[in-house]
Formats: structure tokens, C-alpha cells, sequence
């Protein structure tokens, strides 16, 4: 989370007119909370029982485990997008990366819509927005924005697997696995690394 925040910061002060995209994972795995989340939720003993370390994103929205998943940061002008200024448009546009990359493997993605849950939520995967990633109606990514001096941080997980028991131990909620899937659960012979070969092919 330091580098994607230092990677919009070094683009600001370089004035830099180039996209980076970059993909990455987590060593031990992480719960980010949202820029303005509320942690009353975080249970640091829970969590140091888990190894799991805490971390509270540049970005907005709610909490995420950062486990067995991808995840992935773009910084871009604004100006360099055919929409940039428009939040919405902007996460279309820089989202067509992933849907293109996915779809190359087998995996046809659209957008979620806003769905509206009964009491309180923590955890980001259970609210699925106009900026997330579905497949077949069910969220695999998510993902967020933060805007600086005419510059775009937009991050997301892409998630590989998970543990349903662990999420619920972490957010004390239950977790409605009708609403999120998994690349192992859409094609199990999918590793890791075809996935970010298929984002090296596309990308270079």
C-alpha cells in the first residue's frame, strides 16, 4: 500500500505522462481498512493469532483480507483517460484492462451493480458497486480510487481463493458466498501465474 501511494506521489512530482500498472501480493497476508472506515470492528488479538497484519488504505471503501488473492494499482493523469473527470467513466475505462485480460483467459467479466444489505457491512467483497468486477452476477473484483493534483490511484483485489470461516472470524459477520466467487471456484486450473502472464502478454 506505501508503494502504491509513493507511485502516485513520484508521478505527481515527475509530472509523469505514462500510466503504472503493477501487480503484486501480500507476505503475511493483511486486512486494509478504507481511508474513513470505522476499525471498531478489528479485533488485534484475533488477528495477531492469525499472523494477519493492519493497514488502512489511501483509498476509500471498506475492509479487505489480503490473502490468497492479486492485487492490482494503476496511477494515471487524469487527463490521459477519454473520461478521466468523470469517477465513474474513469473506473470503466481503467477497468476495460481487466475485463480484456480475463476474457483472454476464459473468463467473461462485467460490472456489479449497487446492491443494498440489511444492517452493517465491513467487509468490501458483500457490496458490489458500479466499479466492481462480477462473473455471472457474482463480485471477483473490487476496487477503489483516490485522486491527487490531477492524478488517479485506482487499486483492486482480484480474489484467487478464500477462507470463508477466517472472513467471518475477522469481520463478525456472515459471509454470503452467493454474492462473491473466486478464479478457483470459475476454473480451478487457473494458477497464479497464468494470470499474471496474461497480463504480461497483454500489457507488453
Amino acid at each position: 500500500m506505501q508503494i502504491d501511494s509513493d507511485l502516485l506521489n513520484d508521478a505527481i512530482q515527475n509530472n509523469l505522462n505514462e500510466p503504472v500498472f503493477r501487480l503484486y501480493g501480500w507476505s503475511p497476508a493483511c486486512v486494509s481498512l478504507g481511508r474513513n472506515q470505522n476499525d471498531n470492528f478489528v479485533d488485534e488479538n484475533l488477528l495477531k493469532r492469525h499472523k494477519l497484519d493492519l493497514v488502512r488504505r489511501l483509498t476509500g471503501g471498506r475492509a479487505l483480507l489480503h490473502d490468497n488473492e492479486i492485487t492490482y494499482s494503476y496511477v494515471c493523469p487524469i487527463n490521459s483517460l477519454k473520461c478521466g473527470e468523470n469517477v465513474t467513466n474513469s473506473y470503466k475505462e481503467i477497468s476495460q484492462i481487466l475485463i480484456d485480460v480475463f476474457k483472454n483467459l476464459g473468463i467473461e467479466l462485467d460490472f456489479g451493480g449497487v446492491k443494498k444489505f440489511r444492517g452493517h457491512v465491513d467487509y468490501c467483497m458483500l457490496i458490489s458497486t458500479g466499479a466492481d468486477l462480477c462473473y455471472e452476477g457474482k463480485k471477483l473484483i473490487g476496487s477503489a480510487q483516490f485522486r491527487k493534483n490531477g492524478y488517479i490511484l485506482q487499486h483492486g483485489s482480484i480474489l484467487y481463493d478464500y477462507d470463508r470461516k477466517l472472513l467471518e472470524e475477522i469481520f463478525k459477520e456472515e459471509i454470503d458466498t452467493s454474492s462473491i466467487i473466486s478464479v478457483k471456484e470459475i476454473n480451478p486450473d487457473l494458477t497464479k501465474e497464468d494470470i499474471i502472464n496474461a497480463f504480461k502478454i497483454f500489457l507488453l
